[in-house]
């Protein structure tokens, strides 16, 4: 299926503010968007892994996407993820997010039960056959326990509608070995890692989402603007400054989502609860992430 656009460049993989009752509060939602877009991120991926979709039903994700649109349509792609754990299941969500016009629409592999090689691949020809919108596939074996290996993954990039691969699995061997290959044009690499961000621009990929971007965009884009200009060193220090924002959740014991809530809530961006309400931070340790702010300037 024709598609005119490439995914590339900073794609933070958005949060979502909730509630301590557990609602989204729509008002910060916008808030939200409204720094990402306004720094000039080059996407949006929506209901994604640090959006905590696993706990968020399909009427609530569409009125998310409606939110993000209302601010940021025709100013970035806007990538809408179907997170649903078979391929039925993804195929009545994306039916959903259609009629909302995404630029992109985002599909896992099966998950909940162990599957093989063939199962994944198939499901994913199955989504791209019935979506009248450019796919990428989402490779986050760490949620799924599902991962899409190497051989899978290049016969993938062969179908039609699918479009790129978000890679978070953290294979930073198989991703490289995948760049390497020859695919269709205008299929996009796209890692998912923070701390992998300029090792796999430097190698050839296309873009980057990243969760804790959504604390500070700001390296984030000095890094692919450094890397348009082929400037390998301060790609690197770029790189440095990435490092040392992901102390916000490695300070909390590696809670990734719940470190990157604290961080924004405490720059006015975000509530601190998690959906899963047990998972949110305590006091003291969302002023270990305080602290990692006042290192880097932020606050």
């Amino acid at each position: 299926m024709a598609h005119s656009k490439q995914l590339k460049g900073v794609i933070p993989a958005l949060l979502i503010p909730f509630r301590e009752d557990g609602s989204v509060d729509h008002g910060l939602l916008e808030k939200q968007v409204e720094y990402l877009v306004s720094k000039g991120v080059q996407g949006i991926f929506i209901n994604g892994s640090t959006g905590e979709s696993a706990y968020v039903s399909t009427e609530e994700k569409a009125e998310i996407v409606k939110t993000v649109a209302r601010v940021a349509r025709g100013k970035t792609a806007l990538c809408a993820a179907c997170i649903q754990p078979s391929t039925e299941q993804t195929i009545r969500e994306l039916k959903v997010m259609e009629r909302l016009e995404p630029d992109f629409i985002v599909a896992v592999t099966p998950y909940y039960f162990k599957v093989d090689q063939a199962v994944i691949l198939e499901h994913y020809r199955t989504i791209a056959s019935h979506s009248s919108v450019p796919v990428i596939a989402y490779d986050i074996p760490s949620c799924t326990h599902n991962k899409i290996h190497l051989e899978t993954i290049l016969r993938i990039a062969e179908i039609p509608n699918i479009v790129g691969i978000k890679d978070s699995s953290g294979d930073f061997i198989t991703f490289c070995r995948a760049l390497g290959r020859p695919v269709k044009a205008g299929f996009s690499w796209i890692q998912g890692d923070d701390y992998l961000d300029a090792p796999s621009f430097l190698m050839g990929a296309q873009g980057i989402v990243t969760g804790t971007g959504n604390v500070w965009i700001d390296p984030y884009l000095e890094l692919y603007r450094a890397i348009q200009a082929g400037d390998r060193k301060s790609a690197l220090e770029c790189q440095t400054r990435i490092n040392a924002l992901c102390e916000v959740f490695q300070t909390v014991g590696g809670r990734v989502i719940p470190g990157i809530k604290a961080a924004a809530y405490l720059l006015g961006r975000s509530h601190r609860w998690m959906r899963q309400r047990s998972m949110t931070l305590s006091e003291e340790e969302i002023a270990k992430v305080k602290a990692v702010l006042v290192g880097l300037a932020l606050l």
